[in-house]
């Protein structure tokens, strides 16, 4: 399939994205609530994904949506022949965010059939964009995106996101035993990290209890990049409730070490 069109399309949104929440982070009347599952949410959050819902509605009216804010479950897999939907995060890290820390972005994805095939993540504090589509590479501001070709476990840089996650998916010890496997250990935290294993700055990154809005768009980047992009239990796609994101060649390995 073509996908430069919708690509294309996808771009504009993260720009109107950016325009949207640029001027709200670090606003000193910045308003947070938290929702039913005691995560925060901001204004930003809900207007970034408001007019990208609107967008998407206007332009690509034969669409599905599913949105972080807007849909009230967590989304199935559409996997009905044909389907089209587009799978937005308005603010991924949205504790940064309300902390005025400056790794956050918007993440919008295009999944047909369930598989996406297509991934912006937009970073505008950062001053950095990511993009992919399936057959036409990854890239970023900076150029084209490639994984690394380390290929050895104890060469390897992995980032984890946060000990608590992990210790409450009851996975803290094959954690540690990863860590202990690995070269250098690092939380870089959020969409970044998946961001520097498509780069090639990093070998490993993943976490435990995500939701598809917080992977959709992640998978095609890295995977456009030469990389691997699955479940910590070694399922592909989104929609298995973790990520584990690595440059391919030490993928078996690490979910050997973390799998169930």
């Amino acid at each position: 399939m073509d996908l430069s069109a919708d690509l294309d399309f996808a771009r504009s949104l993260a720009d109107t994205a950016d325009a949207i929440s640029l001027e709200r982070f670090r606003a000193a009347d910045l308003h947070v609530s938290k929702k039913a599952d005691s995560t925060h949410v901001t204004d930003a959050d809900q207007a970034v994904e408001r007019v990208l819902r609107e967008s998407i509605a206007a332009e690509r009216p034969d669409d599905a949506f599913l949105g972080e804010e807007t849909t009230a479950d967590s989304g199935a897999e559409a996997t009905s022949e044909g389907h089209r939907q587009w799978v937005v995060d308005p603010i991924d890290g949205t504790a940064n965010y309300l902390r005025g820390v400056p790794v956050w972005a918007t993440l919008i994805s295009l999944a047909v059939d369930g598989r996406p095939v297509l991934g912006v993540v937009s970073a505008p504090a950062l001053g950095k964009r990511w993009w992919a589509a399936e057959g036409l590479g990854a890239h970023s501001f900076d150029g084209e995106l490639h994984v690394s070709g380390v290929a050895e476990l104890q060469d390897a840089s992995l980032s984890y996101n946060s000990i608590q996650q992990w210790d409450e998916d009851d996975r803290l010890q094959p954690l540690i035993d990863l860590s202990r496997k690995v070269w250098r250990t690092r939380a870089y935290g959020d969409m970044w990290s998946y961001m520097m294993v498509a780069e090639g700055i990093l070998d490993i990154a993943g976490e435990p209890d995500l939701k598809p809005w917080d992977m959709a768009a992640l998978v095609p980047i890295v995977e456009e990049a030469g990389g691997r992009f699955t479940s910590l239990d070694g399922d592909p796609g989104p929609w298995h409730g973790s990520a584990l994101a690595t440059n391919g060649l030490v993928h078996d390995a690490v979910v050997e070490v973390i799998r169930r």
